[in-house]
């Protein structure tokens, strides 16, 4: 991303058909700022729209995965939280925010949690499909304890992740819970030694970039819709979504390459 943009707080490379999303505000725990919002739905959007990009990983810098808003300008009546706050509800569409986003784009993501993530973080994790954490790393609720709710999405994502119950006292009693705790509740599906949470990442990334994307992305597809719509529906849906894929080359690859007992070479076509 160029600076002349104002992207500098969000860091973006490709290696090897992944995506990798850096929050690049170490100073500040990668707290949020609107530019970073921003940066970061354009930054999804255009991974996304990528043939070459097969999975998009999110980390942070410094010893944070991303610690929510920035407390300090919204108390003194800045960005998020402080002036936002003002603004008619007419004037604000969070339908391009990133937990929306997230959960729209076909690209599977990944979230490596380095370190903490809260508030606003939290629920940006909560968007991500897969979750993997370092042994340091916590997960926190305490929107209630700040006087909010979740920012954007948290309170559809977390019951649908975790159970009803379990999202309620999470919320209700704003818990952060450790790596390990996370983990046991499901939020995570992994924890890794600090310091290997990026490599474990880009691995987990490699495994799923081997597969054929297009039969990937179209999973992530009928996996959404099938949280609005009833099995008979979805059924429907799935078949009128296989009919495409038997006609690409990536299926008659997986066929030859599983006949002649070798790894299959996938381009997505």
């Amino acid at each position: 991303m160029s600076d002349e943009q104002g992207h500098d707080e969000l860091l973006y490379e490709v290696r090897d058909h992944v995506g990798l999303i850096t929050f690049n505000r170490p100073e500040r725990m990668n707290t949020i700022t609107m530019g970073m919002l921003n940066a970061l739905s354009e930054r999804l959007l255009a991974a996304d729209a990528d043939a070459d990009v097969r999975v998009i990983v999110i980390t942070g810098a410094g010893r944070a995965w991303c610690a929510g808003l920035d407390v300090g300008a919204a108390a003194s009546g800045q960005g998020i939280g402080g002036d936002v706050a003002r603004l008619p509800p007419g004037e604000l569409d969070l339908r391009t925010a990133p937990p929306v986003v997230l959960h729209k784009i076909d690209t599977p993501t990944i979230a490596a949690l380095n370190g903490g993530a809260a508030g606003y973080g939290l629920d940006l994790a909560l968007g991500c499909d897969l979750r993997i954490a370092a042994e340091g790393a916590k997960l926190s609720a305490a929107y209630t304890a700040r006087g909010l709710l979740p920012e954007s999405g948290g309170t559809w994502l977390l019951p649908r992740i975790v159970g009803w119950s379990t999202a309620a006292e999470l919320l209700f009693t704003a818990r952060t819970l450790t790596a390990a705790e996370a983990m046991e509740l499901g939020l995570v599906s992994r924890v890794v030694p600090n310091g290997e949470i990026l490599d474990a990442a880009l691995e987990l990334a490699g495994q799923i970039a081997a597969n054929a994307p297009l039969a990937v992305r179209a999973s992530k597809r009928m996996m959404r819709h099938a949280m609005t719509e009833g099995l008979e529906d979805h059924v429907q849906r799935q078949f009128l979504a296989l009919l495409p894929l038997f006609r690409t080359k990536d299926f008659a690859e997986g066929l030859t390459a599983f006949l002649e007992k070798r790894p299959p070479d996938f381009h997505g076509q």
